[in-house]
């Protein structure tokens, strides 16, 4: 087995979604879980099929974003993975109604930050297959919040309408 660093590839400050699904009707739910949740939102899915055909399956309604999700999807190829790039929302928007749909394993991360997948990578005669071990994502911690970093917090927070 070999242990792979996947970069993911996106504008500094464009939000994605990293999970695991297990059935080819996600993408499409994917699809409706974030376009009835946030209709303004612009968005890009891919989902790695682990079975059969083995297709990246892709869906959304920015053609950017869509190609953005399969390239990304296409270097971690981890079976039964998907990857959402957001516009216009933020994961907190619609990660309640990804989590809902039932064959919606779990999510890896939901994040702008700079994100390496760690994905291993095992080949069994002609076959090859890939699973997401985890993420790192962004940086380590610097230290600890004082009163200032908890004022700007608080203050960022109602900035962008979070908090009243």
């Amino acid at each position: 087995m070999e242990l792979i660093k996947v970069d993911i590839e996106k504008p500094p400050e464009m939000n994605f979604i990293l999970g695991q699904t297990h059935f080819i009707k996600s993408v499409e739910d994917l699809y409706e879980a974030i376009a009835t949740t946030v209709p303004q939102a612009k968005f890009g899915i891919a989902f790695c099929e682990a079975s059969g055909v083995c297709l990246i399956r892709s869906e959304g309604n920015d053609e950017k974003l869509k190609r953005l999700a399969v390239e990304n999807a296409n270097r971690i190829g981890a079976g039964h993975s998907f990857i959402v790039f957001l516009e216009g929302c933020y994961p907190i928007n619609v990660l309640p109604a990804i989590k809902s749909l039932q064959e919606v394993c779990g999510i890896y991360c939901a994040t702008s930050n700079p994100t390496k997948v760690l994905v291993a990578e095992e080949r069994v005669g002609e076959e090859t297959g890939r699973a997401i071990i985890g993420v790192v994502d962004g940086f380590k911690p610097k230290g600890v919040e004082g009163d200032r970093d908890i004022q700007m917090r608080k203050e960022m927070l109602r900035k962008i309408g979070y908090k009243r």
